[in-house]
């Protein structure tokens, strides 16, 4: 399109230009043994995250690109994400203060302090309110405005405060008597009455939900101009609610070895939380010991559950919790007998942002173990934060591997416990439209790369598996048939399709029901 520009930051090919940024003038100069060390320093998740950053820092701070365009509009990461990287500026700056010490993370950091002054250019960019402005994107939901209150708050705490939101996929006010379309809307107007003051107090826009998907220049086109979206009984045409397979029988599959690891991915905003949480209800209900917990950053699963069930027990990796955690224990053990100037050197190095990974590392790799004792159902954060865990665990992998010699065969890396499909089985939750499954079927690829096989999808909040004659909805639940049978057909030969619920599936009583659905119609 004319006057439109498009880039996409690639992490690995990010880090692969930034590892060679660093290695490339040492080649020829220092010993192939040195190389191959600071190589391996920049093999890890800690490089993959400063790498993107430092594309996007590029991007920031490009006077030249920047004078080039009207506009510059940057798509992030989900929120998770997108927090932990617009902290790094103010927490690798802190630690290049302080001086670097014997970093966990020493390679990575030699081309952080290059960049020092391109690093603070890019925070005040960020925080000032006359070049940047922030719009957070939220579905109608409760537990969708629920995080943007908390990420309003973390993003006005690092000087990001010139924040809109818009309200994505709200139902129109012609329900036509439907009511399923009825009790959607009444379901959305009941998120926004909900709002935090402080996020009602944002600027925003309402955005209605479409008769089609916004994919391609001609929908993007019609969305942007703003016109009503007209669908007439004749142009939507029947839609009678078809039979799917059912979360309940899938739980049943799950069931069978009565322990075991299962895990929940797929990008922000497709209800892995919800997926997750229903599945440990449903398994603790039919009686086994289910630890349910979360990677996400910005986790809501207790709010979620609203409730208790015996024989469930809820947790999560809480990045900021494990750091201390791993803090306390480092200093207790290897700095135990140090004199005061070794132990505040240990203390300069565990400063480092990249002690971070290591510690939700290591917390992951516990929930893994406790899976071969009991159920272990992990809510995942959105699709990019996840594989950033999976590379840190697949380096690990790979180290105890090259060090353990004859000692291998008895070993058992989380990594291994991860590509066993009788330990783990991992879901991929979707949504039935184009770019949700695309990029479902990008992060299965990749994690079939890492010799991990997805056991299964799920399809959520699915039209073509309710009941509705709605035009609007039901050319909706038309337009879904394309992608559940790309799915069944090319993606997967398992999978569950879960119709659109008229209320929020919270509390432990609603996330069971989500099991028992077989032909009832969504909106009984």
């Amino acid at each position: 399109m004319a006057g439109l520009d498009a880039i996409e930051i690639n992490p690995e090919e990010a880090a692969a230009e930034y590892r060679e940024r660093i290695v490339g003038p040492m080649r020829g100069v220092l010993p192939e043994e040195a190389l191959k060390s600071i190589e391996e320093q920049l093999s890890g998740a800690c490089t993959i995250e400063i790498a993107a950053f430092d594309e996007f820092t590029a991007l920031l701070t490009d006077n030249d690109l920047l004078g080039r365009y009207d506009h510059v509009v940057f798509d992030t990461a989900p929120t998770g994400h997108t927090i932990r990287m617009l902290k790094l500026p103010g927490a690798w700056s802190g630690f290049l203060e302080a001086g670097k010490g014997d970093a966990s993370c020493l390679g990575p950091l030699a081309g952080l302090e290059k960049q020092r002054t391109r690093y603070g250019a890019a925070v005040g960019r960020l925080s000032d309110p006359a070049s940047t402005r922030l719009i957070l994107v939220a579905r109608p939901r409760h537990s969708a405005l629920s995080e943007v209150a908390r990420t309003a708050k973390e993003l006005a705490a690092i000087g990001i405060k010139n924040q809109q939101l818009a309200i994505n996929g709200m139902m129109p006010q012609e329900t036509g008597g439907d009511p399923l379309a009825a009790a959607l809307l009444q379901r959305d107007q009941d998120a926004l009455a909900g709002m935090t003051p402080e996020v009602a107090a944002l600027p925003r826009e309402i955005f209605a939900l479409r008769s089609e998907n916004l994919v391609g220049l001609d929908a993007l086109k019609r969305f942007a101009a703003g016109g009503p979206d007209t669908v007439s009984p004749a142009q939507s045409g029947a839609s009678a609610q078809q039979d799917f397979p059912t979360l309940g029988a899938l739980v049943d599959d799950i069931e069978g070895p009565g322990k075991g690891l299962v895990m929940f991915m797929g990008k922000g905003g497709v209800g892995k939380t919800t997926m997750a949480a229903a599945v440990a209800t449903e398994l603790a209900a039919r009686g086994h010991e289910v630890l349910l917990t979360t990677t996400d950053p910005a986790a809501h699963i207790t709010e979620t559950l609203a409730g208790n069930l015996a024989g469930l027990t809820v947790s999560r990796i809480d990045p900021v919790a494990e750091t201390a955690k791993y803090h306390d224990h480092v200093m207790a053990t290897k700095g135990k007998g140090l004199d005061a100037q070794a132990r505040a050197m240990l203390e300069e190095d565990l400063r480092s942002p990249c002690t971070e990974e290591i510690a939700v590392f290591q917390a992951f790799s516990r929930v893994i173990r406790e899976s071969t004792k009991h159920f272990v159902v992990m809510d995942t954060a959105p699709t990019g934060h996840t594989l950033l865990l999976l590379d840190a665990t697949g380096s690990y992998h790979r180290d105890i591997l090259r060090h353990s010699g004859e000692t291998s065969a008895k070993l058992v890396t989380p990594m291994m416990r991860l590509q066993d499909p009788k330990q783990t089985k991992i879901l991929l939750v979707t949504l039935p439209e184009t770019t949700p499954v695309l990029e479902a079927a990008h992060l299965q690829d990749d994690l079939q790369r890492a010799g991990i096989k997805p056991w299964d999808w799920i399809i959520n909040s699915s039209l073509a598996a309710a009941q509705t004659e709605q035009p609007l909805l039901q050319k909706r639940a038309l337009s879904e048939q394309q992608q559940i049978a790309k799915v069944r057909d090319e993606l997967s030969k398992r999978y569950a399709v879960i119709p659109m619920q008229a209320v929020e599936p919270v509390g432990v009583e609603m996330l069971k029901n989500l099991c028992e659905i077989t032909k009832k119609p969504a909106a009984a």
